[in-house]
């Protein structure tokens, strides 16, 4: 594990990012599907070098829920993709309405 500064919105943030090997390892994720999930941009990743990605610490978990769901219900990767991103919408509208309720 690397902590690398990356910038966000003009702020720099340290993060712990996890090499590709050690990431593929911790989730249990087939290296092609890795590949996959970077390729659409769905996995946020950092390229440190021309053959080296690495991932935030986060990803783990989300990824891991992918590859549960994928073989839970059969799902190919892209409709294990829909279904977390679905997920996570509801998550952040459920945190919403928490919050608005405290408003009230």
């Amino acid at each position: 594990m690397s902590n690398i500064d990356t910038r966000k919105q003009g702020l720099l943030i340290r993060s712990s990012l996890i090499h590709w090997s050690q990431f593929v390892q911790r989730t249990g994720v087939c290296p092609c599907m890795l590949g996959e999930l970077v390729e659409m941009g769905w996995v946020e990743s950092v390229r440190t070098s021309p053959e080296s990605y690495h991932f935030p610490e986060k990803e783990v978990f989300r990824v891991q829920k992918l590859m549960r769901i994928c073989r839970d219900f059969e799902l190919p990767t892209i409709g294990g993709v829909i279904v977390v991103d679905l997920l996570e919408r509801i998550e952040s509208m459920e945190q919403e309405i928490r919050q608005l309720r405290r408003l009230i």
